[in-house]
């Protein structure tokens, strides 16, 4: 073990609001939500309105009965993704060892940076998150341990923009005292048949014997003992940028089981992946869904187009169908991604005579005005804050 802790967890807070309150400053400090109003959820809300009882993922309506004055924020095609991109990169001007492990989350190793000691890697992380905020206005936490287990727990702790260090060697003691839900993969159900057996903080664990832990947690309990005592040997993980996909994923505050919201949150994914393959004047023609389930389990599925295109409107029917092929035990989901691959150029000539290349040639050349407004608007909203939203999010 490192005698600096040196791997970061950086967790941007209310990652959605904070995108929207960075373009309407005007809004900040007010009870604001990201969300659909119509058969949706809350996909963020703003940590005024979290103290009104509004939480993700809450439907929707239930969050208007709750706190009657919330502003609901429609979702921003584009807006996400291009926030996300720009912290990741920010991320990188300090070390290049940087794992996005969401939209909004990640990892750092800064022991390649080699600082002299604790003091100045703290200070330099300190500097990132203020230029985070500086540059982009959205405010992140931070933890940094030994280890990645021990930097997501710290980082969760004193949000928003909270700032934990647990020094090297005190994995156990800092971790003992927290509530037993605060470890990864105790959801709420598992946290209550803990409690209902004792185990109310994670120092709890400590005090029962081998053959209570095994009859608690089954074969695994050695390892969810090491959890519980902090030990993490997982390395970041950092994937080479590839340009051969294009890819996005979203964790979840709290599992969702409600399908409607999964396929619109994905189509959400295409909508801010089409724009970067047309920017870089490429063409995909394999869509992956992947899912995640509350206990780290995983499932997928893939279809590819007759002919790669640059456009959402050939992706989304495909939405629907993957999710039902790859959620196949329908239990509530922790994580979504989307990946588009089979990366292709555009042909050089297009048949003019078919009258679907024409009309993709004008849907192609409406595309490139709707991301060129949505580029603009990302800067400068115009009038009511709205960015222009595709199919996905239910205008033209």
């Amino acid at each position: 073990m490192p005698a600096t802790a040196t791997i970061v967890h950086l967790d941007a807070d209310a990652f959605f609001v904070s995108c929207e309150l960075a373009t309407r400053p005007e809004l900040r400090g007010t009870k604001c939500a990201v969300g659909g109003r119509e058969r949706g959820i809350i996909s963020s809300a703003s940590y005024e309105a979290r103290a009104c009882g509004v939480y993700t993922p809450m439907p929707t309506a239930r969050a208007l009965q709750v706190c009657p004055d919330l502003l609901l924020l429609p979702h921003t095609a584009g807006l996400y993704g291009a926030t996300s991109r720009k912290m990741f990169t920010l991320c990188e001007t300090l070390t290049p060892l940087v794992q996005r492990n969401s939209i909004d989350e990640g990892y750092l190793d800064l022991g390649p940076c080699a600082f002299a000691d604790d003091a100045r890697l703290e200070v330099a992380v300190r500097a990132l998150q203020q230029r985070i905020w500086d540059e982009l206005t959205i405010p992140v936490s931070i933890g940094i341990a030994a280890n990645k287990l021990v930097s997501q727990i710290a980082s969760k702790l004193r949000k928003p923009r909270g700032f934990v260090v647990v020094p090297v060697g005190t994995e156990t003691a800092f971790l003992a005292p927290l509530g037993i839900g605060k470890l990864p993969g105790v959801g709420t159900k598992t946290e209550e048949a803990l409690k209902a057996r004792g185990i109310v903080r994670i120092g709890d664990l400590a005090t029962r014997s081998d053959d209570e832990l095994a009859a608690t947690f089954g074969r695994d309990w050695r390892a969810f003992l090491a959890t519980a005592r902090g030990e993490d040997k997982r390395p970041v993980e950092v994937e080479a940028d590839d340009a051969k996909s294009y890819s996005q994923q979203e964790t979840f505050a709290e599992n969702i089981s409600d399908p409607a919201e999964i396929e619109r949150i994905a189509k959400g994914m295409i909508d801010d992946l089409l724009p970067q393959i047309r920017a870089d004047g490429k063409r995909a023609r394999t869509i992956t869904l992947k899912v995640r389930y509350g206990d780290f389990t995983q499932e997928s599925a893939g279809r590819s187009l007759a002919e790669a295109s640059d456009l959402e409107a050939p992706f989304y029917p495909l939405v629907a169908p993957l999710l039902r092929k790859a959620w196949t035990s329908r239990r509530a989901l922790r994580l979504v991604s989307v990946r588009l691959s089979g990366i292709e150029e555009p042909a050089t000539q297009l048949d003019l005579f078919a009258a679907e290349s024409e009309a993709d040639a004008k849907r192609r050349k409406l595309a490139a005005v709707l991301d060129q407004l949505n580029r603009n608007s990302a800067g400068a909203r115009v009038k009511h804050g709205h960015q222009i939203r595709r199919g996905a999010g239910g205008q033209v």
